[in-house]
C-alpha cells in the first residue's frame, strides 16, 4: 500500500515546491483553430507553442524542460500545446513536418522556432529573446 502513496505524495511535493519557487504561467491545450486563434495569436502576451505527439518520445523529455525554462516568468508569457495527432490542419499550416516543434508568438507573428529537443542553455535563451 505503501507503494501506491509514494508516487502520489512525490506528485503533491513536486507541484508544491514548483508553484512556491515559480509562479506558474499559463499552459494550455489548443483545442481547435478557433481556440488558436484566441489564445495564441490575439494574445498580450508571448506564447511558446509547443507542437508535439503523445506518441512522440522526444516531446515528452521536452515538455518538463520548456516548463522549467519558462519558470519564474509569471504572468508575462504563456504555453500552448498543440497535439499534431487532433490538430492535422494547424499542423499543416504552420508546415509543422516533424515533432517536437517550437514557435514563439509574440502580437501574433512567429518570431522564433526550433525543431527537437535543445538543451537547458538554449531553451533559457529562447524563452529570454521572445521576453525582449
Amino acid at each position: 500500500m505503501s507503494i501506491n502513496l509514494v508516487p502520489r505524495l512525490n506528485c503533491a511535493i513536486s507541484r508544491r515546491f514548483f508553484s512556491r519557487t515559480y509562479p506558474l504561467h499559463d499552459i494550455f491545450t489548443i483545442q481547435d483553430e478557433d481556440d488558436f486563434k484566441a489564445k495564441v495569436i490575439e494574445s498580450k502576451k508571448p506564447v511558446v507553442v509547443d507542437f508535439f505527439a503523445t506518441w512522440c518520445g522526444p516531446c515528452k523529455m521536452l515538455t518538463p524542460r520548456l516548463e522549467v525554462a519558462l519558470g519564474g516568468k509569471g504572468d508575462k508569457i504563456d504555453l500552448a500545446k498543440v497535439d499534431v495527432d487532433n490538430q492535422e490542419n494547424l499542423a499543416a499550416q504552420y508546415k509543422v513536418s516533424s515533432v517536437p516543434t517550437v514557435f514563439a508568438v509574440k502580437n501574433g507573428k512567429v518570431i522564433d522556432t526550433f525543431v527537437g529537443n535543445k538543451d537547458d542553455d538554449e531553451l533559457r535563451a529562447f524563452v529570454e529573446k521572445i521576453l525582449d
